[in-house]
Formats: C-alpha cells, sequence, structure tokens
C-alpha cells in the first residue's frame, strides 16, 4: 500500500532556498526518492510556485508541501492553484496542510474548528481527499486526517508517537512521519549539529514539546537546549547502517513513510551528496 511514495522521502528545508530545490528536485528523483518533501515555513505558499517548479523539473515524483499553513493561505485559492497544477502535470501535488504554532499568532482561536472547515473548503473546491495529509500530532487532527484525507504527516516526533498515531489513524491511512539525521558517527558532532535544529524554534513551541512529553520524555528533556537523549532521538546518526537501523523504528511502529532530513554543518549547504550517500546504502524492502 501506498507505494506510489517509496518507503523513504527526501524532507528539503525552507533555509535551502527556493532555487536550490528546484534544482536539486531531480537530482533527488534520479537517487530513488519518490517523495520530495517542501518545507514551507512560516510563510505563505500563494500561487504554489516553488511546488509547481520542482514538479515542472521532475518526472514522475511526487512535491508534498510540509506544511501549508491554514492560518496564512486562503483553502479556496489552495484549491484553485491546485487544480491547475495536476491538470497540467497530473495528480503529482501532495497538499500537506497544518494549523502552525499558537506562538506566531496574535490570535489563535478554535483550532481545531479552522482544521476541519480548511478541510471541508479544500474538498468542496475539488482537491481529492487522497491528495491532502495534516500536519498532525494530537488525537482530534490525527483522527480527523483518519477520516478525511490520505493521512498524517507529523514532525519532530519519535517511535512512540507513530505507535500512538498508527493505533489513532486506523490501519489504513497514510503514515508518513519527518526524522532528521546528520550523517557522521560521532555522537557529540551529531549532536553539535542536529541540536539547533530542534532548539530554534521547536523546543520553544508548546505543540511540540506537549506531545513530547506524553511520548516519554520530561520537563527536563525539553527544557533550554534539549537533553542529550531527546536529542539522539530525534536526531538519528552514524554510519548509514545505524541511521537506518534508527529510523526504521517508524516503520515498525506503523509508518508508511519516512521524511528524511538531512542536517549538515551549513544549513543551506546542498544536502544531496548526504541523500546519495543514504540512497547507496538504502534497504531493500
Amino acid at each position: 500500500m501506498y507505494a506510489q511514495f517509496g518507503t523513504y522521502g527526501a524532507w528539503l528545508n525552507p533555509a535551502l532556498g527556493g532555487a536550490p530545490r528546484i534544482r536539486y528536485a531531480p537530482q533527488l528523483e534520479e537517487l530513488g526518492y519518490q517523495t520530495i518533501w517542501v518545507g514551507i515555513g512560516a510563510d505563505p505558499v500563494g500561487d504554489m510556485h516553488l511546488l509547481e517548479q520542482m514538479i515542472a523539473a521532475t518526472k514522475d515524483a511526487i512535491i508534498a508541501s510540509a506544511i501549508i499553513n491554514m492560518w496564512q493561505d486562503d483553502a479556496g485559492s489552495i484549491a484553485h492553484h491546485y487544480r491547475r497544477i495536476v491538470d497540467r502535470y497530473g495528480p503529482r501535488l501532495l497538499l500537506g496542510i497544518g494549523l502552525g504554532h499558537p506562538e506566531t499568532r496574535a490570535t489563535y482561536e478554535k483550532p481545531y474548528e479552522r482544521v476541519v472547515h480548511y478541510v471541508d473548503a479544500l474538498l468542496d473546491g475539488g482537491v481529492p481527499a487522497e491528495a491532502m495529509v495534516i500536519g498532525a500530532l494530537g488525537t482530534n487532527t490525527l483522527t480527523l486526517a483518519g477520516e478525511r484525507t490520505l493521512g498524517a504527516h507529523p514532525y519532530l516526533t519519535v517511535h512512540a508517537h507513530t505507535r500512538y498515531a498508527r493505533e489513532t489513524l486506523g490501519s489504513n491511512a497514510f503514515l508518513a512521519p519527518e526524522h532528521k539525521v546528520v550523517l557522521t558517527e560521532g555522537g557529540d558532532e551529531a549532536r553539535r549539529i542536529g541540536r539547533p535544529a530542534v532548539q530554534f524554534p521547536y523546543l520553544g513551541l508548546r505543540n511540540y514539546t506537549n506531545n513530547l512529553m506524553r511520548h516519554g520524555f520530561t520537563e527536563a528533556d525539553v527544557d533550554g537546549s534539549g537533553s542529550d537523549a531527546l536529542i539522539d532521538a530525534l536526531v538519528a546518526h552514524g554510519s548509514p547502517k545505524m541511521i537506518y537501523a534508527h529510523i526504521n523504528g517508524h516503520l515498525a511502529a506503523g509508518a508508511n513513510h519516512i521524511g528524511i532530513q538531512v542536517l549538515t554543518e551549513d544549513p543551506t549547504a546542498s544536502p544531496v551528496q548526504a541523500f546519495r550517500t543514504l540512497a547507496e546504502h538504502r534497504p531493500t524492502q
């Protein structure tokens, strides 16, 4: 099930920039990444030009938004541009949608109702349920994702959350967590590279810290820059074999797919070589 997405996708951070990610997309497709997750950040996506250009630059890869902010982009406009893009290129656009973070907004009233209405508006606007995933962490949004969309794309989670997400979504929904990796066998070096990507901004956002505390971590773990145990759980490191052994815990817990986010010393540096190394050691399914 869901073979079209592949088991491992390439997750590209907004810090890499738009034009570089358009260049990286065909290289990643050539390496066998069937799904390319496009980190959106806090900005609106507007006419989805970046996503469209990445689709145009590739042959068959699925380009997935991670995550369109429901407070920033009108659902009617997103539905219009979705239809425009798939009419031209075929159904290769996966809309990852989510609520963003309460800390980034002056008003954050009735967020669950916002999700429900947004999904309804996309469906009414002609976006198929199978072309949507929700950036869901908690029970209500996971349940909605399983009932009304293809499934969920949780971010910054651990294996225990994936197990909970599978139980909540049901057996048939698509579950595709993101996971960060650093290609180095030195634990201290991996934490030095990985810790800032976890701390800023996520350890200052209560939806993430509360979720981590629901799934095995303490307030002390998520305080400040995060404990070593927390960073090691969220940022896999080591040889490719060791990295796959770590992230495949999501598959064992019920995930269908893992969006791999490569972290490097310079957040703006190309991750393609690291993705190539991982592709060369990809486990056979």
